[in-house]
């Protein structure tokens, strides 16, 4: 194999826990919590891959300096412990996602991702591919994924259009993120995709139809702390067990929509996440607003209500 010739990585299954940030209370990075935090999600939760400065992770309201700081830190700590780092590496300037690329190469990312840039908007799955390209085509040893999240990057882009033909201009790409509700689009990449893909959904409250469409995998802020339950969802799919993987699947949707009625965001996640875990993850970083704890609380007894101990 050539030095150049992308990494022969295992295949991307199962469930992948787009981690929080941790801050401390004035805002800055408290890498203190990595090493904790990732016991949490393998001996708790039974997640075993880490998709980090995602927007769970806040990624796009973190300078360069940060991400690299934070990458750094994911994978030093999940060393030995966790199967896959993803270090999201999306930027609306190319040439940081560039320089995030790189840096995770150099630090042995199993894998990167890129978002679409969300000011200046690739106009059509040409220019996106393009995009992409200069971004891979830094870090070619790294198994390489597209991170499709249209809801906030307002980039409409068939993702079967941009898949057409990827990978003779990106040798290294390997697979999508898909955290967007049209199944349609969804199906036609699962069916488009070889085997050496891997197609991972991101509406966790939607895995299941996800599934069943023939995604490998899932990426997601409430795995970090349903993951367990999450496994057992995939297991009763996967053992044609339909009825108890569409109860755990409503069970889901009851949180969700519990909290949604309390104005589930990032900040009120990032604070369940703290009350459910025992972790200092602190607030977010502004513009996001932190939680009132009354409804962090809140939604924490409605979890303990909804799901027993794994």
């Amino acid at each position: 194999m050539s030095v150049m010739a992308p990494v022969a990585a295992k295949k991307l299954t199962g469930l992948v826990a787009a981690t929080f940030t941790p801050f401390t209370a004035e805002g800055e990075l408290n890498l203190s919590e990595i090493g904790p935090y990732i016991d949490f999600l393998t001996e708790k939760q039974g997640v075993n891959s880490i998709f980090v400065n995602g927007t769970t992770g806040e990624g796009m309201s973190l300078s360069v300096a940060e991400r690299k700081v934070l990458a750094q830190a994911w994978c030093e700590k999940a060393q030995g412990k966790m199967d896959q780092v993803i270090v999201h590496v999306g930027c609306i300037s190319l040439k940081d996602s560039q320089e995030l690329a790189r840096h995770a190469a150099e630090i042995r990312a199993d894998a990167i991702a890129v978002i679409a840039p969300s000011f200046f908007k690739p106009k059509n799955a040409d220019a996106l591919k393009m995009f992409l390209q200069e971004v891979a085509s830094v870090a070619p040893t790294l198994p390489f994924y597209y991170y499709h999240i249209p809801a906030v990057t307002g980039v409409n882009v068939l993702v079967r259009d941009m898949l057409e033909d990827i990978e003779t201009l990106i040798p290294s790409f390997r697979g999508v993120k898909f955290s967007g509700s049209d199944l349609m689009d969804l199906g036609q990449c699962v069916s488009y995709s070889p085997p050496h893909w891997s197609l991972l959904y991101g509406v966790d409250e939607q895995l299941l139809a996800a599934l069943a469409m023939g995604c490998h995998g899932a990426v997601g802020s409430t795995y970090n702390y349903i993951g367990c339950h999450a496994n057992k969802l995939i297991s009763a799919f996967e053992n044609g067990d339909i009825v108890r993987a569409r109860k755990i699947q409503f069970n889901v949707q009851e949180l969700l929509r519990y909290a949604m009625k309390l104005g589930f965001d990032l900040g009120v996640n990032k604070q369940l996440m703290n009350e459910v875990s025992g972790l200092s993850l602190g607030p977010p970083r502004l513009p996001v607003i932190q939680c009132p704890l009354a409804h962090a609380k809140s939604i924490a007894e409605k979890y303990h209500s909804i799901f027993p101990e794994c």
